[in-house]
């Protein structure tokens, strides 16, 4: 039955995704279809701190909810947002507030299809179905992000409109995943609403900060998660307790998404400019190159359970890490030979990042008890979230900086030297999580021994 409902909660993700990724290209355009281009940037921006607050939200209230009803809601609000984005902006003016309500009803209703597919493969999977099941996950969100591009490109030059009604047709699976869900509250606790406002809150300030850089807003956060670990000390019935944060099996795994995914975002905009400023190439060409780095993730990642398999879950987190390394360090070794080469690059750091997620997931959540499943896979999506906002905030501003010119390892100068050393830097955070790996692994897998 476990089976039967993760199939269409991952295709209903995939197609969100695939909505989100196409969004992500095209709205300077839709910007200026609706009248604004200088707010366009909003229509990825919300829907995306939305993503943030409700991956957390979503992941842990699969400890207490019935998965039934937070599935019912999910696709109903994907229906809803998808129509209204449709037919306010097709069939009326388009607006730049009914294109953000839109992606904001889409994104907290699609989520719920990926949050509470990692729950029920945590919670009812053996070991060698949850890698198999995990790296489908990963697969298809790389599989969304290449046909997103794609879909978007065609769409954009019919009416990008259309681009709202990808995900609606996933409201047909929702009688099958009413039938092979589990029912009822699990852990037989209240929902803790007052808990759950204060960390929602304070991840959105968190998430606001790294979207617009005001230190007012990390401030904010701070307070209100200061004030939270105050909270879940003295309250009677907080829906995550201290000693969950006291888990150093937990904490030992979660630093390893942390550092891990720190740079998954950087590789795609450090390529678009070294694309752009040392081949003379397009946007547009650039992504005809990277879409295949995103096949072979999706590839590795729908294989990384046979993977897992075969060497097992160290082995194949030694090996996705190196994989990753290879990626940047070759792209710095090879800056100056050809983007070819480098796109190839590109998809050895991809083919890496599609391996990785399967293994370290599985780490990380068996560290914790069952009935602790569903904030744990809140924790990790929140984790995996801000590392990478905490990445490409601090990559982005580095791109193209003067201070990284000058001499470079491999010869090169100017920008090319400057970019180099950039994707240095960047596979330096990745042995570091290696190192991380190897350090606290006899940890990490001590009570599976």
């Amino acid at each position: 039955m476990a089976i039967r409902a993760l199939v269409p909660l991952l295709v209903t993700f995939i197609l969100g995704t695939l909505c989100l990724q196409g969004f992500n290209l095209v709205f300077t355009q839709v910007g200026e279809a609706v009248r604004a281009p200088g707010q366009a940037s909003l229509i990825t921006a919300l829907p995306s701190i939305v993503l943030g607050i409700v991956c957390f939200i979503y992941g842990s209230l699969g400890d207490f909810v019935s998965l039934k009803k937070l599935v019912a809601f999910g696709l109903v609000t994907l229906l809803i947002g998808s129509l209204f984005g449709f037919i306010s902006n097709y069939y009326f003016s388009a607006n730049l507030w009914t294109v953000i309500i839109a992606r904001v009803l889409q994104t907290a209703g699609e989520q719920v299809a990926g949050s509470v597919y990692l729950v029920v493969a945590t919670k009812y999977l053996k070991n060698s179905l949850k890698v198999i099941f995990f790296g489908l996950f990963t697969a298809g969100y790389q599989l969304s992000a290449a046909i997103g591009v794609f879909a978007a490109g065609m769409l954009s030059s019919i009416s990008w409109q259309f681009l709202f009604l990808i995900p609606a047709v996933t409201i047909v699976f929702l009688p099958l995943l009413l039938k092979n869900l589990p029912d009822g509250n699990h852990s037989g606790q209240r929902v803790d609403g007052f808990g759950f406002a204060i960390f929602g809150v304070a991840t959105a300030f968190l998430t606001l900060f790294f979207s617009y850089l005001s230190w007012w807003m990390l401030l904010i956060a701070a307070v209100l998660f200061l004030g939270f670990a105050y909270y879940i000390r003295t309250a009677d019935h907080p829906f995550i307790t201290s000693a969950f944060f006291r888990n150093t099996r937990w904490l030992c795994a979660i630093s390893l998404i942390l550092v891990f995914y720190f740079v998954n975002y950087c590789i795609s905009p450090v390529f678009n400019a070294i694309a752009h400023n040392l081949y003379g190439m397009q946007t547009s060409t650039v992504s005809n190159y990277l879409v295949w780095a995103f096949v072979v993730a999706a590839v590795v990642g729908t294989s990384s359970g046979a993977i897992v398999g075969r060497i097992g879950r160290q082995a194949a987190i030694i090996v996705a890490g190196c994989l990753m390394l290879a990626g940047f360090v070759g792209v710095a070794v090879c800056i100056e030979s050809g983007f070819l080469v480098l796109a190839i690059m590109a998809a050895v750091f991809y083919a890496g990042a599609g391996l990785m997620y399967s293994p370290v997931v599985s780490s990380v959540l068996d560290t914790l008890p069952k009935d602790e499943s569903g904030r744990g896979v809140g924790m990790n999506d929140l984790v995996m979230n801000v590392a990478g906002s905490i990445g490409i905030a601090i990559i982005g501003s580095l791109i193209g900086s003067p201070a990284l010119g000058g001499a470079s390892l491999f010869g090169v100068s100017g920008n090319a030297s400057s970019y180099a050393n950039l994707l240095l830097i960047c596979g330096a955070v990745v042995l570091l999580g290696l190192v991380v790996f190897l350090v606290f692994r006899r940890h990490i897998y001590a009570a599976n021994r």
